[in-house]
């Protein structure tokens, strides 16, 4: 079997998503789980595009150690030089760095001859080299590239001190014959082939970003690169987890394998998605609540008698346990630390006993409390900045019936530690809450997206509310939980104005994405 590797780029192309804005805090959370999982190369961001992310890279890289960690860079000196400083601590630091090569895009974009666009990446290759000693180099657009310029381009690099060769499909738009053929041509065409990795980089946008990037193993690619979920720009990236489960399954007819631990990808997804707000479709592959659920007669008739009748893929294969009861309201404070190292997590232990507290809080309402509602609890107390100033709810009432419209009263604490109050009528509950706190606010907030889930099953199951909020005309993603549907809402609601307030959005520099 030969081994493909993973290069997971959910930190920088995953969150390039819009209205997905992850703090230091949380990327840390998504990077120490990616490493969990098994990935080769990790990319921690654009650190470059601003302060914020090049903090959250440098953490990354000095806190990571079973993965090599890399960030991405134009091709620019001062881009290198950043991410060279961000990385440097790093155990296995490597750079990225992209430029486009498809005549639309030099013409318009870089307005660059080829000759330019071939002089400037070896230029920025070769310096690159000076610093870090494994440099992927992308040729963004490769697949509406022509190819016998690709060739070139790609010798000259490799000549200059590339270790990897991306080939990306930039807008999702190859045919997986189309891009199989590309990779058979680069390899016959380079020389100098045989020195570096070759790599591929799929966008979803007509549906066949992991056809592709399985065409592309089959044709001489080792590295592939993708997100959890598939989130990315646009239509998002190659699913990982779908990848990985595809080629286990079937290593009947593919001779391929990864590094990845299959049961970890129930989690991963689980934190990718929570965090990032973007919630994973019920009847999405491997991951998604409706992949081993089987509502037809006949189906149901068959898995009872042999699951293998209609089920492919065991839910423990990708780590999908059943939501019986974990822990109970006279579970101590040893069992509660037992049950961490379980799932997976490191806390404090500060944030251990503000966990039992949560914890203890839920016991007294909710009969069953699973191992989701831990990893809800848990998430969020991991991810806090508790050491900044906020806005905090005090408090909130709502008056309504069938009959006036509803009202809303809520106590807030401003950063400043004042404490005000106000009321606002709204068409229902959730909009009167809404309401009232756009008048206790100081910024100019608009709500642009609400969502509310639950987790788990029951009439006592916590809900999980995600809104998406311009503060100051920037968006931003905010979430909360709680059994109260209404107090998840509000919780939402502040989370994503303070993440306004006190985080600046990531700069999305120009041609960032493949």
């Amino acid at each position: 079997m030969a081994h493909v590797k993973i290069f997971d780029t959910t930190l920088r192309d995953g969150e390039q998503s819009p209205g997905v804005n992850l703090n230091r805090l949380e990327k840390l959370e998504i990077a120490k789980q990616l490493e969990r999982f098994g990935v080769d190369v990790m990319e921690a961001g654009f650190p470059a595009s601003s302060q914020g992310d090049f903090e959250s890279v440098r953490e990354i890289a000095n806190t990571i150690k079973n993965v090599s960690v890399t960030g991405l860079a134009r091709a620019v000196k001062s881009d290198i030089d950043t991410a060279w400083e961000a990385l440097k601590d790093g155990t296995d630091p490597r750079l990225h760095v992209f430029l486009a090569t498809s005549p639309i895009h030099m013409t318009y974009k870089l307005k660059k001859t080829p000759e330019e666009v071939i002089d400037t990446a070896v230029e920025m290759v070769r310096y690159a080299k000076t610093k870090f000693s494994k440099v992927e180099w992308s040729a963004e657009d490769a697949s509406r590239s022509d190819l016998e310029f690709l060739a070139r381009i790609i010798e000259k690099v490799i000549d200059a001190g590339a270790t990897v060769i991306n080939l990306p499909d930039t807008v999702g738009y190859t045919t997986p014959y189309e891009y199989g053929q590309m990779f058979q041509y680069i390899k016959q065409n380079v020389p100098n082939i045989e020195k570096a990795d070759l790599s591929c980089h799929c966008h979803d946008d007509l549906g066949m970003a992991l056809a592709n990037s399985i065409a592309a193993v089959e044709n001489g690619a080792t590295q592939v690169e993708g997100t959890i979920n598939g989130i990315g720009e646009r239509a998002g990236n190659a699913a990982l987890e779908e990848l990985a489960v595809a080629l286990k399954i079937r290593q009947d007819y593919y001779s391929f394998e990864t590094g990845l631990v299959l049961n970890e990808i129930k989690r991963t997804s689980d934190l990718v998605s929570k965090l990032t707000g973007m919630h994973v479709p019920r009847n999405k592959a491997v991951v998604g609540q409706n992949a081993f659920a089987h509502e037809s007669g006949i189906h149901q008739d068959g898995v009872l008698k042999h699951a293998q009748t209609y089920e492919i893929i065991t839910p423990e294969m990708v780590g999908v346990k059943s939501n019986s009861l974990v822990m109970g309201k006279h579970s101590g404070k040893h069992a509660f630390k037992d049950k961490l190292k379980q799932l997976g997590y490191e806390l404090s232990d500060e944030k251990v006993m503000e966990a039992f507290t949560e914890f203890k809080k839920l016991t007294d309402s909710k009969k069953e409390v699973t191992d989701d509602d831990l990893f809800t609890i848990l998430t969020e107390i991991q991810t806090q900045t508790a050491d900044i100033k906020k806005y905090v709810l005090n408090g909130f009432q709502v008056e309504y019936g069938n009959g006036p419209q509803p009202v809303a009263t809520v106590q807030l604490m401003k950063p400043d530690e004042t404490e005000i109050e106000g009321s606002a009528h709204g068409q229902g509950a959730v909009e009167a809450l809404f309401n009232t706190l756009d008048t206790l606010i100081e910024e100019d907030v608009h709500l642009t997206d609400f969502n509310l889930t639950s987790i788990g099953r029951g009439r006592d199951a916590l809900a999980q509310s995600n809104v998406k909020v311009t503060v100051n005309g920037t968006e931003f993603s905010g979430r909360g939980s709680s059994q109260d549907v209404l107090e998840a809402a509000v919780k939402a609601f502040l989370n994503g104005v303070n993440r306004g307030f006190y985080y600046h959005a990531p700069v999305k520099a120009q041609g960032a994405s493949y």
